[in-house]
């Protein structure tokens, strides 16, 4: 296994050399693209929940964040990464959106109905 390692180092060493590639900026490729790789895996992924889903389904990619919020509209960060967000707004199920006063409900049930979701965003981390 290890002659077959060393070959193979050996082999890509000498092609990143004849095209003049030196062997970190090889390395450096190598890193991007799976940098580029799992963030495709992550976008696609975040895609996968959609309007109409519930706050239960939300929750399997994503976790609630830090800041203003009520029961039906939150800012949510994926769950990999927290510099990834989405916007949501969300209808109730079994309860009314507003209390008596008519104010804005802070209850949140997992049964609660995506009606908007943004697309998938970068921004810095929000703490309270």
């Amino acid at each position: 296994m290890k002659h077959i390692l060393r070959a193979f180092l050996g082999t890509t060493l000498i092609l990143g050399l004849a095209v003049g590639v030196c062997p970190r900026t090889l390395f450096q490729q190598t890193q991007q693209e799976r940098h580029v790789a799992w963030v495709q895996r992550s976008l696609t992924r975040m895609q996968t929940v959609k309007r109409g889903m519930t706050r239960a389904d939300l929750l399997k990619v994503f976790t609630t964040e830090g800041g203003l919020s009520t029961g039906l509209q939150r800012t949510y960060v994926y769950r990999e990464c927290p510099l990834f967000k989405v916007d949501v707004e969300f209808t109730p199920v079994g309860r009314p959106a507003r209390d008596l006063e008519g104010r804005v409900t802070l209850t949140e049930d997992d049964q609660d109905v995506i009606r908007v979701i943004s697309k998938p965003y970068l921004a810095q981390t929000v703490a309270d």
